[in-house]
């Protein structure tokens, strides 16, 4: 079914709503997606393109109209207010899609004999969120908790900077730090030993002397405090990046992509030594 929009109604109040109103996507389970690899990621990894709105006076590309085919409604819209939801001039976006959110359900973090996921406590930035997916997607990482009173992961700023990989990396909401807990020792009563390891600039050991060989789960602080109390306590092991200069702190985002190419290292290392 394809409708038309050419002004500003109730329908498009609705969609503009999910760009920019974070209550409304929580309510709705939506969120919307902008760009041609994170909208082709999304349809790889199989996730629901409810809806495609798309420019009511333009040809679309082989590309657009096969995203259009996927979704279960088509939108055509005016060039003025498709532009106006991307942000970009006239004859920028050929498509955006509404994509359905998936539960958030820690069972949907895959649990593995060489497990390497990571906790994002309370972050503040929705763009450090999709780096941080991003960086998990790129160094086999399995998934990531945001816990606590966050910034959304299906915030405009965190699905643009993940660049599609929010479609193949798990994201789990989780609203405090116990659920995460419970299915730490569920996974350690299931045969597969996870270490907590969180990050602090006065932390035990330096990252490049711990075993990231071994099951792991890293811990990242907010981007202004750190880790909370709670996660501090805890963290099996708290290791420090050393460093010069008069930087006492990395980005969260930057940290987070330390760890895990110190863990893709060491992997690779061990997997070439057993070969």
């Amino acid at each position: 079914m394809t409708l038309k929009i050419s002004t500003r109604n109730a329908r498009f109040q609705l969609i503009e709503a999910l760009l920019n109103n974070r209550n409304r996507r929580l309510r709705e389970k939506r969120f919307i997606v902008q760009g041609v690899r994170p909208i082709s990621q999304a349809i790889a990894h199989d996730w629901m393109i409810e809806t495609a709105l798309f420019d009511a006076q333009r040809k679309l590309s082989p590309w657009a109209r096969d995203a259009v085919a996927r979704a279960s409604e088509g939108i055509a819209m005016s060039p003025e207010l498709l532009a106006e939801l991307s942000g970009k001039e006239e004859g920028g976006a050929e498509v955006i899609v509404i994509v359905r959110m998936p539960e958030d359900d820690l069972a949907r973090i895959p649990e593995r004999a060489d497990f390497l996921g990571m906790v994002f406590d309370r972050p503040t930035q929705p763009g450090n969120i999709g780096a941080i997916v991003r960086s998990l997607d790129a160094f086999g990482g399995d998934g990531l908790v945001v816990s606590g009173h966050a910034a959304d992961p299906y915030d405009p700023k965190s699905v643009r900077s993940s660049t599609g990989s929010l479609f193949a990396t798990p994201v789990v909401r989780a609203a405090s730090q116990g659920p995460v807990t419970d299915w730490v020792a569920q996974m350690r009563a299931g045969g597969i030993p996870v270490t907590t390891v969180a990050t602090d600039e006065h932390g035990d050991m330096d990252v490049w002397d711990y075993d990231f060989t071994q099951p792991t789960l890293v811990l990242i602080g907010n981007e202004t405090v750190g880790l909370s109390r709670g996660w501090r306590d805890a963290a099996d092991v708290t290791v420090r990046v050393p460093m010069t200069g008069s930087a006492s702190s990395l980005n969260a985002s930057n940290a987070a992509t330390l760890m895990l190419y110190e863990a893709a290292r060491q992997r690779a290392r061990r997997t070439a030594s057993q070969r």
